[in-house]
């Protein structure tokens, strides 16, 4: 079972930055090889992909977040990150980690909100 752990969420005002961190329990060469997520999803509305990082490190990013959001991971730390720049109202939401093992049900965290305030 893996258990993931999002961070760094918070209140913060239009314009700024937060950098949100979430961590995995299990084994490194699962967290390696796991195509890693981040999705969203705001009050009244579906959740969506924000962000995502393959094991080979290719990371793609929904249009809405392109050039503000920035997705990286560190292999030996079992965590993956999400820059958000440039904070806009419409980014408030819960934010959350997915772990997408190859051969693996895919994996949620709880989940950590983030207020954008105008």
């Amino acid at each position: 079972q893996v258990q993931l752990v999002e961070s760094g969420g918070g209140l913060v005002q239009a314009g700024g930055s937060l950098r949100l961190s979430c961590v995995a329990s299990g084994s490194i060469f699962r967290f390696r090889i796991s195509t890693m997520a981040w999705y969203r999803q705001a009050p009244g509305k579906q959740r969506e992909r924000v962000a995502t990082i393959l094991s080979g490190d290719n990371p793609n990013y929904a249009d809405s977040v392109k050039g503000r959001f920035t997705i990286s991971r560190d292999n030996a730390k079992n965590t993956v990150y999400l820059q958000i720049n440039s904070l806009k109202p419409e980014d408030t939401a819960v934010y959350y980690c997915n772990q997408k093992p190859p051969t693996e049900p895919e994996y949620w965290g709880q989940g950590t909100q983030v207020t954008v305030s105008s």
